[in-house]
């Protein structure tokens, strides 16, 4: 019989780490008699990081005994006190390859339901004073869990747990966190995942991306960048362009999946090649590349497409990358976007109008009025062709002609949304700018759409998400300091930065983070030159030489220098 030994609590604090401050509630101890636990954590307990930690499916994590007695004997250590682990509750039995995502556990009063894999935070190893201690619990198979709340009530110190129901698929909790960061991952077991609704849904995002990135033939292309020839430009509005391109020798174009981006690079002025991505906007069969191209202010790249480009000119192009892809299914499609976030949902409405798919598909775009409505007759006829087919616009400084019922002057609200008749069970692609985005995923949640169902992009660097740091000033991507490296080239598609890397950076991300360039912090212990574990959020990084890197979400330990060349999606 599994036992609960410790209930602890902390609330967050700011610790000094590595010259940053974390706000972190890593630091827990040990409380005395009952406890109320609620939906959201246990009382008198707090997180510092929201985004990775705690909330409904986060409320209350679990490490073992055994767990702790193992690492006592790895680590030579005595001081290991309950709590130190960042976990709500110390118990006993419970292993992490026994205990399966959707199992349900009653404790005290409470009854609980396993919901995903401790997320191997950096925190732990600044609590234990080990920094490489996130990557040994994902390497060791000893993670921890975290609970969601079924029903709430008071657990204490004594508490036997009781098994209530067995999850689905019977997938254990060290299988589904060896399945997210260890190599060699089984796709027979990374197909149940997906078949347990109780797993988190950010789990369940990671683990459809990688179903994606397992099926070979939906990932074609070629390895780093290759010369292609722009065969012509056609405007779509005063500040929106199309480029279309083709191979230099006339073979065919590999078919790209509707909503991948191709990533340009540029030789504009003196300075270091340029790359910027731009999504398809084109039929994924057209037999060229469509990308389309709002000039931007000041846009340094934008601007060299529009007044400098010709036709006939030859540019070299990355293969088409991204997982903002349309899903095959039967449920309902959304597709909503804003200005030139209509691209890559576009590429999505004409394969949906091509092959006629009976789906009820709704097309939803705001623009600024109707000479800046960009692709405005062509989404229109697509639409046209569906068996299903809505078309709503917005135009926010224009009101609309006589006879256009489809159109109306504002903005799309959580009202107007609601009228459109949009099924609750519906998937739904947003692109446009990230204000955007959060408004309409949030109306659309409100709708009834589950939260994994709706499906956003938003193109140039993330804002770096750092959780628990003491947010700093934000600086543009440059060159890092000091003399030029003499390593492999890099290219930090994004941001637009290439730069030969540097023995001075130890990783992947050292080099990005001399660059300025927002990074994702991560749990992966960073490696060597030759070994990337530590990923860049939102980068495509291509390397000259090539170097092989591993796929996201990998930890290894450093390998031999290899040859042969890949393009890693970060």
């Amino acid at each position: 019989m599994a036992t609960l030994l410790s209930v602890n609590v902390g609330t967050p604090k700011d610790v000094s780490w590595q010259g940053r401050t974390v706000h972190t509630g890593a630091w827990k101890a040990p409380v005395q008699g009952p406890r109320m636990v609620r939906r959201l954590n246990v009382d008198g307990d707090g997180q510092g990081d929201l985004a990775g930690h705690g909330g409904e499916i986060r409320a209350v994590l679990v490490y073992q005994l055994q767990s702790y007695q193992y690492w006592q004997r790895q680590l030579g250590r005595d001081d290991l006190t309950f709590g130190i682990f960042g976990e709500n509750f110390t118990v006993e039995g419970l292993p992490d390859d026994e205990v399966c995502i959707g199992d349900r556990y009653r404790i005290g009063e409470a009854e609980f339901e396993v919901t995903q894999p401790r997320v191997t935070c950096y925190r732990v190893g600044m609590r234990l004073g080990e920094p490489s201690m996130a990557a040994l619990l994902v390497a060791h198979h000893r993670p921890g869990f975290y609970l969601r709340v079924i029903t709430e009530g008071h657990v204490r110190a004594g508490d036997e747990i009781t098994l209530t129901r067995r999850g689905p698929e019977e997938l254990s909790v060290a299988d589904t966190d060896a399945l997210l960061y260890l190599p060699d991952r089984d796709p027979a077991k990374l197909r149940r995942a997906l078949n347990i609704p109780a797993l988190s849904p950010g789990w369940q995002q990671s683990f459809r991306e990688l179903a994606a990135t397992q099926q070979p033939e939906q990932e074609p292309g070629w390895p780093g960048f290759k010369t292609m020839r722009v065969a012509r430009i056609v405007p779509e509005t005063p500040t929106i362009s199309s480029i279309h391109l083709d191979t230099t020798d006339g073979t065919p174009l590999p078919e790209a999946r509707p909503g991948q981006y191709l990533s340009i690079r540029l030789a504009v002025g003196d300075a270091a090649p340029a790359v910027r991505s731009y999504s398809l906007s084109s039929a994924p069969t057209a037999g060229t590349y469509r990308i389309s191209v709002k000039h931007e202010p000041h846009g340094q790249v934008s601007g060299y497409i529009h007044g400098t480009l010709r036709p006939g000119e030859l540019v070299d192009i990355a293969s088409p990358r991204g997982t903002f892809v349309l899903e095959e299914g039967t449920r309902p499609v959304v597709l909503v976007s804003a200005g030139i976030g209509a691209t890559p949902v576009l590429a999505m409405l004409h394969q949906l109008a091509a092959t006629r798919d009976p789906r009820s598909v709704w097309w939803i775009h705001t623009a600024h009025d109707r000479a800046h409505h960009a692709f405005a007759g062509e989404s229109h006829a697509l639409v046209a062709q569906l068996p299903d087919g809505h078309e709503h616009i917005y135009y926010t400084a224009e009101a609309p002609l006589p006879g256009e019922a489809h159109i109306a002057q504002g903005r799309p609200s959580a009202l107007s949304l609601a009228a459109l008749g949009i099924p609750a069970d519906a998937d739904a692609y947003l692109c446009g700018p990230a204000a955007f985005m959060d408004d309409l995923g949030g109306f659309l949640r409100e709708h009834g759409l589950r939260p994994e169902r709706i499906h956003t992009e938003q193109f140039s660097a993330l804002p770096a998400v750092n959780p628990g740091m003491t947010p700093t000033a934000a600086v543009r991507a440059h060159q890092p300091p000091g003399p030029p490296g003499t390593g492999p080239l890099v290219t930090f598609a994004r941001s637009g930065i290439t730069t030969p890397w540097s023995s001075a950076c130890a990783t992947l991300l050292d080099l990005a983070e001399a660059c300025d360039i927002p990074t994702r912090w991560s749990c992966r212990t960073g490696v060597c030159h030759t070994c990337i574990t530590h990923l860049v959020a939102g980068e495509v990084a291509y390397t000259t030489p090539p170097l092989e890197l591993p796929e996201p979400g990998t930890v290894l330990v450093c390998c031999s220098e290899p040859t042969s060349e890949v393009v890693l999606d970060l």
